[in-house]
């Protein structure tokens, strides 16, 4: 029984260790989530000027100009942009990319190839023997760099001008808000939609404005992709936050658990003390 109290107090002590450290990997989660939002809404300031004066200049350009990132051509090799992260323990995060691409794949069964941005999304798709545009993993870190996803970025847009992919699909997790992630995948290119709004000045293009067009589109693609992986980084961080609270209250459930069977062998070993005090006291009378 002694060697039982022990292994349980030994479990609870373990137990409650853990439970501290998942504690604080959900409070260091929570403080990234803000950050990460507070980054996603201060680019999308920057976004959606960008997207308007995308759209000032594509209403400047003549109707017999038409740019190979809008014409629509049969896809004979779709291009998939798999966006994960680096690290584990954010419950379904990556799971569910993976789980969408596979369908997406198996859906359209022509032929593909895929980019991964992150480490698991690399890791996965080398290991499933997926045709990877990548030859090394593009790190998400916490604090996203442009500069990190340009070189994908324009690897995946010079291929679709080289004609070698017909579509470029990229798969994320959407942030909802903190108990709502949702799998999408859009549609980057060809380049179906473009919102037009009103701009009451107007613009002086020098050097030709189809030679812009050509500068900026490629430009145009980088930075929705990079807005994108900072609504997939918000997702990551808020995934962690909610596994690291599903953890910490497992455990201590567990350590609720294990204190009240402790208490029961304790008393158990207790009473079985006093039993034998008790017969020895009877016996020596």
């Amino acid at each position: 029984m002694a060697e039982s109290l022990i292994d349980v107090r030994s479990r609870i002590a373990s137990t409650k260790k853990t439970s501290q450290i998942t504690k604080a990997m959900y409070m260091v989660s929570s403080s990234k989530v803000k950050r990460s939002q507070q980054a996603y809404n201060d680019y999308q300031d920057f976004l959606d000027r960008f997207r308007g004066l995308v759209a000032k200049t594509l209403q400047n350009v003549g109707d017999d100009y038409s740019h190979p990132m809008f014409v629509k051509r049969e896809v004979k090799t779709t291009a998939y942009l798999l966006i994960s992260s680096d690290t584990g323990l954010a419950g379904a995060y990556n799971a569910n990319v993976f789980k969408h691409f596979e369908q997406l794949v198996a859906a359209d069964g022509g032929d593909y190839v895929v980019g991964t941005i992150g480490r698991k999304a690399f890791a996965y798709t080398k290991a499933k023997k997926h045709p990877l545009i990548n030859t090394s993993p593009v790190l998400i870190r916490d604090d996203v760099m442009y500069v990190d996803i340009v070189p994908i970025a324009k690897q995946f847009v010079n291929a679709y001008l080289k004609g070698e992919i017909d579509k470029l699909v990229i798969v994320y997790n959407h942030f909802v808000n903190s108990i709502n992630i949702q799998i999408k995948s859009e549609v980057l290119l060809p380049v179906t939609t473009m919102e037009l709004e009103e701009v009451d000045r107007e613009y002086l293009f020098e050097g030709g404005i189809e030679n812009i067009v050509d500068e900026i589109m490629p430009m145009y693609i980088q930075a929705v992709i990079y807005g994108i992986i900072l609504d997939a980084k918000i997702s990551e961080h808020s995934s962690r936050m909610n596994s690291m609270k599903n953890a910490t209250d497992n455990a201590d459930e567990v350590i609720d658990k294990l204190q009240i069977l402790y208490n029961r062998a304790r008393q158990s070993a207790i009473t079985t003390e006093l039993i034998d005090i008790i017969s020895g006291a009877n016996a020596v009378e």
